[in-house]
Protein backbone atom coordinates (compact mmCIF):
# COMPACT_ATOMS: atom_id res chain seq x y z
CA UNK A 1 0.00 0.00 0.00
CA UNK A 2 1.44 3.61 -0.99
CA UNK A 3 1.95 5.80 1.64
CA UNK A 4 2.12 9.95 1.76
CA UNK A 5 2.41 12.43 4.39
CA UNK A 6 -0.35 13.86 5.57
CA UNK A 7 0.11 17.45 4.65
CA UNK A 8 1.77 19.91 6.71
CA UNK A 9 1.67 17.17 9.65
CA UNK A 10 3.86 14.93 8.08
CA UNK A 11 2.32 11.80 9.44
CA UNK A 12 2.72 9.04 7.06
CA UNK A 13 -0.91 7.64 6.27
CA UNK A 14 -1.57 5.31 3.60
CA UNK A 15 -3.48 6.61 0.57
CA UNK A 16 -6.39 4.47 1.08
CA UNK A 17 -8.31 4.83 4.61
CA UNK A 18 -10.83 2.99 5.32
CA UNK A 19 -14.14 4.93 5.52
CA UNK A 20 -16.58 3.44 8.70
CA UNK A 21 -19.66 5.29 8.56
CA UNK A 22 -21.23 5.74 4.91
CA UNK A 23 -23.47 3.21 3.97
CA UNK A 24 -21.92 0.39 4.98
CA UNK A 25 -20.25 0.98 8.05
CA UNK A 26 -17.88 -1.58 8.09
CA UNK A 27 -21.19 -4.11 8.31
CA UNK A 28 -22.11 -3.42 11.49
CA UNK A 29 -25.42 -4.69 11.00
CA UNK A 30 -23.92 -8.53 10.86
CA UNK A 31 -22.83 -7.22 14.41
CA UNK A 32 -19.66 -5.89 16.29
CA UNK A 33 -17.43 -8.83 15.15
CA UNK A 34 -18.17 -8.67 11.87
CA UNK A 35 -17.03 -5.36 11.73
CA UNK A 36 -13.72 -5.59 13.91
CA UNK A 37 -13.25 -8.44 11.34
CA UNK A 38 -13.38 -5.80 8.28
CA UNK A 39 -11.08 -3.94 9.84
CA UNK A 40 -8.41 -5.97 11.05
CA UNK A 41 -8.65 -7.09 7.67
CA UNK A 42 -8.06 -3.14 6.37
CA UNK A 43 -5.13 -3.46 8.48
CA UNK A 44 -3.54 -6.49 7.42
CA UNK A 45 -4.02 -5.02 3.58
CA UNK A 46 -1.65 -2.51 4.59
CA UNK A 47 -4.26 0.08 5.59
CA UNK A 48 -2.61 2.45 8.10
CA UNK A 49 -5.76 5.04 8.32
CA UNK A 50 -9.26 4.55 9.94
CA UNK A 51 -11.76 7.13 9.90
CA UNK A 52 -14.93 6.77 12.06
CA UNK A 53 -17.62 9.07 14.10
CA UNK A 54 -19.34 9.23 17.26
CA UNK A 55 -22.37 9.05 15.63
CA UNK A 56 -21.46 6.57 13.12
CA UNK A 57 -21.72 3.43 15.92
CA UNK A 58 -18.55 1.71 14.70
CA UNK A 59 -15.80 2.78 17.06
CA UNK A 60 -16.08 -0.03 19.19
CA UNK A 61 -16.17 -2.20 16.51
CA UNK A 62 -12.89 -0.16 15.22
CA UNK A 63 -11.32 -0.28 19.05
CA UNK A 64 -11.53 -4.09 18.64
CA UNK A 65 -10.61 -4.47 15.01
CA UNK A 66 -7.38 -2.72 16.08
CA UNK A 67 -6.65 -4.20 19.45
CA UNK A 68 -3.45 -5.13 20.02
CA UNK A 69 -1.73 -3.39 17.37
CA UNK A 70 0.94 -1.38 18.41
CA UNK A 71 -0.95 2.46 18.52
CA UNK A 72 1.66 4.36 16.39
CA UNK A 73 1.27 1.57 13.34
CA UNK A 74 -2.17 3.27 12.90
CA UNK A 75 -4.00 6.57 12.05
CA UNK A 76 -7.42 7.47 13.65
CA UNK A 77 -9.57 9.71 12.32
CA UNK A 78 -13.14 10.52 13.91
CA UNK A 79 -15.81 13.19 14.36
CA UNK A 80 -18.15 14.60 16.87
CA UNK A 81 -21.58 16.30 16.48
CA UNK A 82 -21.89 19.95 17.54
CA UNK A 83 -25.75 19.90 17.59
CA UNK A 84 -28.14 17.59 19.09
CA UNK A 85 -30.46 15.54 17.63
CA UNK A 86 -33.16 18.35 18.36
CA UNK A 87 -30.78 20.49 16.24
CA UNK A 88 -29.45 22.49 19.31
CA UNK A 89 -26.20 23.61 19.58
CA UNK A 90 -23.93 21.31 22.14
CA UNK A 91 -22.13 22.92 25.03
CA UNK A 92 -18.51 23.06 25.17
CA UNK A 93 -18.95 20.27 28.13
CA UNK A 94 -20.59 18.05 25.96
CA UNK A 95 -18.25 17.61 23.06
CA UNK A 96 -15.91 16.99 25.75
CA UNK A 97 -17.76 14.08 26.87
CA UNK A 98 -18.17 13.08 23.28
CA UNK A 99 -14.52 13.17 23.11
CA UNK A 100 -14.00 10.75 26.42
CA UNK A 101 -16.75 8.23 25.29
CA UNK A 102 -15.27 8.25 21.59
CA UNK A 103 -11.51 7.04 23.58
CA UNK A 104 -13.21 4.38 25.39
CA UNK A 105 -15.03 2.83 22.83
CA UNK A 106 -12.07 2.90 20.74
CA UNK A 107 -9.68 1.62 23.33
CA UNK A 108 -7.02 4.39 22.91
CA UNK A 109 -5.42 7.28 24.66
CA UNK A 110 -5.59 9.69 21.77
CA UNK A 111 -6.97 10.33 18.69
CA UNK A 112 -4.90 11.86 15.72
CA UNK A 113 -7.45 13.67 14.09
CA UNK A 114 -10.79 15.17 15.61
CA UNK A 115 -13.03 16.52 13.62
CA UNK A 116 -16.02 18.82 13.80
CA UNK A 117 -18.37 16.41 11.75
CA UNK A 118 -20.31 17.98 9.07
CA UNK A 119 -19.94 21.66 9.48
CA UNK A 120 -22.62 23.99 7.77
CA UNK A 121 -21.06 26.95 6.11
CA UNK A 122 -23.72 29.13 8.31
CA UNK A 123 -22.14 27.91 11.47
CA UNK A 124 -18.70 28.32 10.67
CA UNK A 125 -18.34 31.73 12.53
CA UNK A 126 -20.11 30.00 15.49
CA UNK A 127 -17.74 27.24 15.42
CA UNK A 128 -14.21 29.31 15.41
CA UNK A 129 -15.27 30.97 18.48
CA UNK A 130 -17.36 28.33 20.36
CA UNK A 131 -15.63 24.87 18.99
CA UNK A 132 -12.20 25.60 18.41
CA UNK A 133 -11.41 26.31 22.24
CA UNK A 134 -12.58 22.81 22.84
CA UNK A 135 -10.67 21.52 20.10
CA UNK A 136 -7.31 23.36 21.45
CA UNK A 137 -7.61 21.87 24.63
CA UNK A 138 -8.11 18.67 24.07
CA UNK A 139 -4.70 18.89 21.98
CA UNK A 140 -2.78 20.29 24.90
CA UNK A 141 -4.00 17.57 27.01
CA UNK A 142 -2.77 14.89 24.57
CA UNK A 143 -6.23 13.24 23.54
CA UNK A 144 -6.24 14.40 20.30
CA UNK A 145 -3.35 15.32 18.06
CA UNK A 146 -4.50 17.04 14.93
CA UNK A 147 -7.45 19.73 14.41
CA UNK A 148 -10.09 18.71 11.41
CA UNK A 149 -13.09 19.63 9.89
CA UNK A 150 -15.75 17.69 7.37
CA UNK A 151 -17.89 19.19 4.95
CA UNK A 152 -21.72 18.05 4.38
CA UNK A 153 -21.42 17.62 0.73
CA UNK A 154 -24.49 15.68 0.51
CA UNK A 155 -25.78 19.33 0.18
CA UNK A 156 -23.17 21.53 0.18
CA UNK A 157 -22.11 20.30 -3.19
CA UNK A 158 -20.41 23.68 -3.67
CA UNK A 159 -18.29 23.68 -0.80
CA UNK A 160 -18.97 26.81 0.92
CA UNK A 161 -18.04 25.87 4.15
CA UNK A 162 -14.73 24.65 3.02
CA UNK A 163 -14.27 28.06 1.19
CA UNK A 164 -14.82 29.81 4.41
CA UNK A 165 -12.11 27.56 6.23
CA UNK A 166 -9.08 27.20 4.22
CA UNK A 167 -8.28 30.33 3.97
CA UNK A 168 -7.57 30.86 7.29
CA UNK A 169 -5.66 27.03 7.57
CA UNK A 170 -7.21 26.73 10.97
CA UNK A 171 -7.79 22.83 10.65
CA UNK A 172 -4.88 20.70 9.62
CA UNK A 173 -7.03 18.44 7.63
CA UNK A 174 -10.66 18.66 6.15
CA UNK A 175 -12.77 15.62 4.90
CA UNK A 176 -14.09 17.06 1.34
CA UNK A 177 -16.53 15.18 -1.76
CA UNK A 178 -15.08 14.91 -4.59
CA UNK A 179 -15.78 12.16 -7.43
CA UNK A 180 -16.34 11.95 -11.33
CA UNK A 181 -19.17 13.08 -11.18
CA UNK A 182 -18.73 16.76 -9.27
CA UNK A 183 -15.10 17.25 -9.24
CA UNK A 184 -15.59 21.07 -8.43
CA UNK A 185 -13.33 20.13 -5.37
CA UNK A 186 -10.37 20.48 -7.99
CA UNK A 187 -11.05 23.88 -8.28
CA UNK A 188 -12.18 25.60 -5.02
CA UNK A 189 -10.74 22.95 -2.23
CA UNK A 190 -7.51 20.84 -3.68
CA UNK A 191 -5.33 24.11 -4.68
CA UNK A 192 -6.07 25.76 -1.46
CA UNK A 193 -5.28 23.31 0.91
CA UNK A 194 -2.70 22.53 -1.22
CA UNK A 195 -0.54 25.83 -0.88
CA UNK A 196 -1.39 25.88 3.01
CA UNK A 197 -0.35 22.35 3.54
CA UNK A 198 -3.38 21.36 4.76
CA UNK A 199 -4.42 17.29 4.31
CA UNK A 200 -7.71 16.31 2.41
CA UNK A 201 -9.42 13.47 3.15
CA UNK A 202 -12.01 12.40 -0.01
CA UNK A 203 -15.07 11.13 0.68
CA UNK A 204 -17.74 10.05 -2.05
CA UNK A 205 -15.15 8.78 -4.14
CA UNK A 206 -18.18 6.11 -4.76
CA UNK A 207 -21.58 5.99 -4.31
CA UNK A 208 -24.66 5.27 -5.32
CA UNK A 209 -24.67 6.58 -8.77
CA UNK A 210 -21.86 4.86 -9.31
CA UNK A 211 -22.60 1.88 -8.93
CA UNK A 212 -26.36 2.03 -9.61
CA UNK A 213 -27.35 2.80 -13.40
CA UNK A 214 -30.73 4.04 -12.04
CA UNK A 215 -29.12 6.40 -9.50
CA UNK A 216 -26.49 7.41 -12.30
CA UNK A 217 -29.51 8.41 -15.01
CA UNK A 218 -30.90 10.65 -11.88
CA UNK A 219 -28.16 12.84 -11.47
CA UNK A 220 -27.38 13.42 -14.63
CA UNK A 221 -30.76 14.83 -15.00
CA UNK A 222 -29.90 16.89 -12.27
CA UNK A 223 -26.46 17.77 -14.22
CA UNK A 224 -28.28 18.42 -17.38
CA UNK A 225 -31.16 20.25 -15.51
CA UNK A 226 -28.58 22.80 -14.11
CA UNK A 227 -26.98 23.43 -17.26
CA UNK A 228 -23.68 22.08 -15.93
CA UNK A 229 -23.24 19.30 -18.30
CA UNK A 230 -20.73 18.99 -21.06
CA UNK A 231 -21.44 18.64 -24.68
CA UNK A 232 -23.25 14.96 -25.71
CA UNK A 233 -23.55 14.45 -21.69
CA UNK A 234 -26.19 11.11 -21.02
CA UNK A 235 -26.70 8.51 -19.26
CA UNK A 236 -24.50 6.36 -20.91
CA UNK A 237 -21.33 8.82 -21.63
CA UNK A 238 -19.22 7.07 -18.90
CA UNK A 239 -20.01 3.56 -20.31
CA UNK A 240 -16.23 4.40 -22.79
CA UNK A 241 -14.52 4.16 -19.55
CA UNK A 242 -15.15 0.65 -19.39
CA UNK A 243 -15.57 -0.27 -22.68
CA UNK A 244 -12.38 1.04 -23.48
CA UNK A 245 -10.49 -1.22 -21.05
CA UNK A 246 -8.94 1.79 -19.06
CA UNK A 247 -10.73 0.65 -16.33
CA UNK A 248 -12.50 -2.80 -15.49
CA UNK A 249 -15.84 -1.13 -13.51
CA UNK A 250 -16.96 2.20 -12.69
CA UNK A 251 -16.34 2.37 -9.01
CA UNK A 252 -12.62 1.02 -10.20
CA UNK A 253 -12.50 4.14 -12.03
CA UNK A 254 -13.90 6.17 -9.82
CA UNK A 255 -11.39 5.41 -7.04
CA UNK A 256 -8.08 5.95 -9.41
CA UNK A 257 -9.98 9.41 -10.25
CA UNK A 258 -9.59 10.23 -6.88
CA UNK A 259 -6.58 8.73 -5.85
CA UNK A 260 -4.39 10.68 -8.35
CA UNK A 261 -6.07 13.94 -7.98
CA UNK A 262 -3.31 16.35 -7.11
CA UNK A 263 -4.14 17.59 -3.52
CA UNK A 264 -6.15 14.77 -2.23
CA UNK A 265 -4.35 12.43 0.20
CA UNK A 266 -5.96 10.27 1.26
CA UNK A 267 -9.11 8.50 -0.62
CA UNK A 268 -11.78 6.58 1.46
CA UNK A 269 -13.48 3.42 1.30
CA UNK A 270 -16.06 1.77 2.98
CA UNK A 271 -17.44 -1.70 3.32
CA UNK A 272 -18.65 -4.11 5.05
CA UNK A 273 -17.48 -7.33 2.74
CA UNK A 274 -13.86 -8.48 3.10
CA UNK A 275 -13.31 -9.28 -0.72
CA UNK A 276 -14.97 -5.74 -1.87
CA UNK A 277 -12.53 -4.24 -0.12
CA UNK A 278 -9.76 -5.95 -1.06
CA UNK A 279 -11.33 -4.73 -4.80
CA UNK A 280 -11.64 -1.65 -3.47
CA UNK A 281 -7.80 -1.28 -2.07
CA UNK A 282 -6.27 -2.91 -5.45
CA UNK A 283 -7.92 0.11 -7.16
CA UNK A 284 -6.89 2.92 -4.94
CA UNK A 285 -3.28 1.43 -5.60
CA UNK A 286 -3.54 1.45 -9.30
CA UNK A 287 -2.19 3.95 -11.68
CA UNK A 288 -3.33 6.66 -12.76
CA UNK A 289 -6.51 6.89 -15.84
CA UNK A 290 -5.14 7.28 -18.92
CA UNK A 291 -4.84 11.24 -20.35
CA UNK A 292 -7.53 10.39 -22.67
CA UNK A 293 -10.23 8.91 -20.36
CA UNK A 294 -9.49 11.78 -17.96
CA UNK A 295 -9.83 14.80 -21.01
CA UNK A 296 -13.04 13.35 -21.48
CA UNK A 297 -14.23 13.49 -18.29
CA UNK A 298 -13.15 16.84 -17.48
CA UNK A 299 -15.42 17.97 -20.93
CA UNK A 300 -18.63 16.08 -19.02
CA UNK A 301 -17.72 17.01 -15.79
CA UNK A 302 -15.67 19.89 -15.39
CA UNK A 303 -18.23 22.42 -14.65
CA UNK A 304 -20.36 20.68 -12.45
CA UNK A 305 -21.11 21.15 -8.95
CA UNK A 306 -24.89 20.26 -8.22
CA UNK A 307 -24.88 16.94 -7.61
CA UNK A 308 -22.80 14.40 -4.63
CA UNK A 309 -23.39 11.09 -5.96
CA UNK A 310 -25.41 9.98 -3.23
Amino acid sequence: MQVTALGRTGAPVTVAGLGCGGFSRIGIDKGPGHAAGIVRSAYESGVNFFDTAYVYGTQEAVGRGLAGVSRDKYVLSSKFPYRSMDGRRLAPEDISRCLDESLRLLGTDYIDIWHIHALDAGDYEWAKSALLPVMHSARESGKIRFLGVTEQFAVDTSHEMLKLALPEALFDVVMAGYNILNPSAAKTVLPVAAANGTAVLCMFAVRSALHDPKQLRVDIGRILDAGQGGAGLSASSLDFIVGSGAARSLPEAAYRFCRHAPGITVTLTGTGNAEHLRENLAAINAPPLPEDVMRRLGELFGNVDCVSGQ
